[in-house]
């Protein structure tokens, strides 16, 4: 939901318009194999933390629903459907097949020693527009390194903020999230600062891609967006998922219409 908007965004402008059907499909299939990877890596590593944990200690592969083994068969069967994609995209693309997933993998080793832990998720899914301009172009180009650091502190930003539910859990098991070290008030700030970086790519980006009315107005939105997520989530904790999920949700695919709209 929150990186596939921005690799269809990184290709629209690396083909300025439309790049075809077979990498509309093979990027689909590529993005919904890392993420299965992701999110198996992050299951089965994690369950010996979901189990203690009263939100997650009904998940399907922490209650005995789904076996360690089926877990690690989904894990390796999706990581080879990604990098099969990957060499039918093109050789730049599966050259980084293998170091993105090792990425992918990392954040859930991360939150278990270091704060950074929300970066490295944040890096996790801002490989995404690179990704887009690789698959279709087979290079790396300023305006997408900007997206992708735009997608890095935005997903850094709502995954602070979405952490803030577990607060008292992590300090209770030792594990190194942002509010269990700094605070509910101080992380809050942070991730304001992280969403203030992300307008800030992502303007520099309109302007280095060369893009128009169209894409300034999607950054503007997503600024607004931002605002309003921030707004609910200091009145109110409880209202932590529908800014996690609402919010950044249509915020991504408001700005790939957006984008949409500029390269027609």
């Amino acid at each position: 939901v929150f990186s596939l908007p921005f690799i269809f965004i990184a290709m629209l402008v690396a083909a300025d318009g439309w790049f075809g059907w077979r990498l509309l499909i093979l990027g689909s299939l590529a993005a919904v194999s890392a993420r299965n990877f992701a999110m198996g890596v992050n299951r089965y590593l994690d369950r010996d933390i979901d189990q203690l944990n009263p939100r997650t200690m009904n998940r399907p592969s922490v209650d005995g629903r789904v076996s360690g083994k089926q877990m690690v068969w989904f894990i390796g069967l999706n990581a080879l459907i990604f990098v099969l994609i990957a060499a039918l995209i093109n050789t730049v693309a599966l050259s980084l097949s293998l170091p993105i997933l090792a990425v992918l993998a990392a954040y859930t080793l991360f939150k278990r020693f270091s704060p950074s832990a929300h970066l490295v998720l944040g890096i996790s899914l801002g490989l995404a527009p690179i990704a887009g301009e690789v698959a279709v172009s087979a290079t790396v180009s300023q305006w997408s390194i900007e997206l992708a650091l735009g997608v890095m502190f935005w997903v850094a930003g709502f995954d602070l903020l979405y952490s803030l539910q577990d607060m008292e859990f992590d300090k209770a098991q030792g594990l190194h999230s942002v509010p269990s070290v700094f605070g509910a008030r101080k992380t809050m700030w942070i991730a304001r600062v992280f969403h203030g970086l992300t307008v800030f790519f992502w303007f520099w980006f309109v302007i280095h891609a060369e893009l128009g009315l169209f894409a300034m107005l999607a950054v503007l939105f997503s600024a607004g967006m931002l605002v309003f997520e921030h707004y609910i989530v200091s009145k109110d904790f409880s209202k932590i998922d529908k800014a996690f999920f609402t919010v950044n949700g249509y915020l991504g695919f408001l700005f790939l219409l957006f984008i949409i709209l500029e390269v027609s």
